[in-house]
């Protein structure tokens, strides 16, 4: 599946058919699994793709880009489905909620928001840290968003009000991922302090001593029944 720049990013359709890839070519591409063929135009931005994935019903695309924007695209014509969802610095990541209707976006500028999927609005505040946010996600259910910081921390946030629900989860490097188990009580985290931690989502006290690595932990995720990381 090839960009004309480094592919920083590629995920499944949740049928598993399809792939979206994000490029520093400014483009991001949905291509047949099967046949590795594209199924779409190019989706352009003005600047590096970093960041793409489908809605759960797979017929749409989210990018987040370098060029301060998100965007929501049609997975089959390539066509562009909403205003861009605006930044005042790089967009670095972005992901639908459970049910599609929702999607929240981090940024550089040190905050995350919430948007609707459609219209492109924003449907909550921003939600603010000292430091810029890496890595985002929506709780299982999207009551939640889970961030991670340039500050060695994560956060767990209300989806509606953007305000903080939990303490910082406090690492001593930068927290580079973060992801809730399937049922939501948990989050577990990625750090290049050479280890992943697992959190009680409500409180933020660890509930594991820290999973060590010999170096920078880059990513770190549930298996799907939360009895197990990787």
């Amino acid at each position: 599946l090839e960009h004309r720049a480094d592919v920083v990013s590629a995920a499944f359709s949740s049928d598993g058919t399809r792939v979206v890839t994000a490029s520093r070519d400014a483009t991001a591409r949905a291509w047949s699994a099967s046949s590795g063929k594209p199924i779409t135009p190019p989706l352009e931005h003005q600047g590096n793709v970093v960041n793409a994935a489908f809605s759960p019903d797979g017929t749409r695309v989210v990018t987040a880009s370098e060029n301060a924007t998100a965007r929501v695209w049609d997975a089959v014509s390539g066509n562009p489905l909403s205003l861009s969802l605006e930044h005042r610095a790089d967009v670095v990541s972005a992901a639908f909620s459970s049910d599609g209707t929702r999607i929240v976006t981090a940024s550089e500028d040190s905050t995350a928001r919430v948007w609707d999927a459609v219209s492109g609005k924003p449907v909550s505040p921003p939600f603010r840290d000292q430091e810029g946010v890496g890595n985002v996600a929506f709780s299982p259910d999207g009551t939640r968003v889970v961030t991670t910081n340039w500050d060695a921390t994560a956060r767990v946030w209300d989806a509606a009000s953007g305000k903080p629900l939990s303490p910082p989860f406090k690492h001593q490097d930068a927290v580079t991922s973060a992801a809730f188990s399937p049922e939501g009580a948990r989050v577990v985290t990625a750090s290049k302090d050479h280890t992943a931690r697992v959190w009680d989502a409500a409180s933020g006290k660890p509930v594991l001593p820290p999973l060590q690595h010999w170096s920078a932990v880059t990513s770190a995720a549930f298996s799907p029944d939360g009895t197990r990381v990787v």
